[in-house]
């Protein structure tokens, strides 16, 4: 089909909820993209954080394959070896209590907030304004953004957001308090760090008042910072955290991980998903968390966004360039839309705009020097216009 029909499809037979470039992309192998007539392109967005370790790594194909050819489904009701050999990995990596699987991102902020609610009944999260958590009902409630939330009000009561200063956000928790819940990087509105005394602030007012504090690693999480997880660099360490995106290796994975306190709350028939942790895309994910924990690719992470970065900040337009690891924002004095549309129109070079004067760069993080020399030069010409 032509990208023309593909678009008569589109506008006669699905949802208009996304707007979508005007490209259709056929093929993909490390950081390369190809579209239907053949030209190369440079992914600098990874599917918005998924395709982390590349497109099509051959490790994670290899499990995929194997598996498929096995067994695909078989719900919760049974046992499978990848999922549990997963759910120990993860949890051996990060905070060593245990886990519950789900599908996606939202689906891990629901869990979460199932999982504090039940542990505080009836109480209050707190949420950071700036905060994307997702847009199923218990998420979006926990999205302080007004476009977002208003078409769909009334929502989920019991949220409170805050500005992202530690004195307000000590101010909020309480004896009703069931959790705070935050992303130590915002991905969504813009690639915003939060502060380590905001963080510190968080963890003190838990753990006076006995709340919960929940990070959301959806996107910052799986190396994308430098480190496994993004909490190992801000000297807090929360109570239970949301994983996704990266973990599957380019399928729709999420997961809830908790400390031990937390980790035993839920009980059988208290929360459950037909497909989650099934053993193909367990596999993958578990294919895709031993690639990604390796002290030599996290170091490698570190050294290229700090390239990156440098590289980043001498572009024309630029006024501000903010983020970690390979999670990196740039301000811009132009619009950013026009600029992430030029850049993949006319340079081929994948990236996206998260606000007016907002540019987004996840790339993927198995790059060389090369390509972030390459996607910078090609950026310099999209900004030039």
């Amino acid at each position: 089909m032509t990208l023309a029909q593909l678009q008569e499809l589109e506008r006669t037979s699905v949802i208009g909820s996304y707007a979508r470039m005007p490209v259709e992309f056929v093929r993909g192998e490390g950081a390369r993209l190809w579209d239907e007539q053949g030209n190369e392109y440079l992914d600098f967005l990874c599917g918005i954080g998924v395709t982390s370790l590349g497109h099509c790594h051959p490790r994670v194909v290899e499990a995929v394959r194997a598996q498929v050819g096995r067994l695909m489904h078989t719900s919760n009701l049974f046992y499978t070896e990848p999922a549990m050999r997963l759910a120990a990995r993860l949890s051996a990596s990060s905070l060593g209590g245990k886990v519950f699987f789900c599908n996606s991102g939202a689906e891990a902020s629901e869990a979460a907030i199932k999982l504090v609610r039940k542990a505080r009944a009836g109480g209050d999260v707190v949420v950071v304004q700036g905060a994307f958590h997702g847009r199923t009902y218990g998420a979006l409630s926990a999205t302080p953004q007004e476009a977002k939330q208003a078409p769909f009000a009334p929502l989920v009561p019991g949220f409170r957001a805050v500005a992202p200063d530690p004195d307000e956000l000590r101010a909020a928790v309480d004896a009703d308090t069931a959790a705070v819940l935050l992303e130590p990087i915002q991905g969504e509105s813009g690639v915003n760090v939060l502060s380590a005394e905001l963080l510190a602030a968080a963890r003190a007012a838990c753990d006076e008042h006995g709340a919960a504090l929940v990070f959301d690693e959806v996107q910052c999480g799986m190396g994308r910072t430098g480190t496994l997880w993004a909490y190992e660099q801000t000297g807090v360490r929360p109570d239970a955290m949301t994983v996704a995106k990266a973990l599957g290796g380019g399928l729709p994975i999420g997961a809830l991980v908790t400390g031990e306190r937390l980790a035993d709350v839920l009980v059988a028939g208290e929360h459950g998903s037909t497909f989650a942790g099934g053993p193909v895309i367990a596999s993958a994910a578990l294919a895709a968390l031993e690639l990604t924990d390796d002290a030599a690719l996290l170091a490698r992470v570190r050294e290229l966004g700090q390239r990156l970065r440098a590289g980043l900040e001498t572009l024309p337009h630029v006024r501000s360039v903010r983020g970690r690891g390979l999670m990196l924002a740039c301000e811009l004095d132009v619009a950013a839309p026009d600029v992430a549309r030029r850049a993949l129109l006319e340079q081929r070079l994948v990236l996206n705009a998260t606000g007016p004067d907002t540019l987004r760069l996840l790339p993927p993080l198995i790059l060389g020097e090369a390509e972030v020399d390459e996607a910078l030069a090609r950026l310099a010409v999209a900004l030039e216009g």
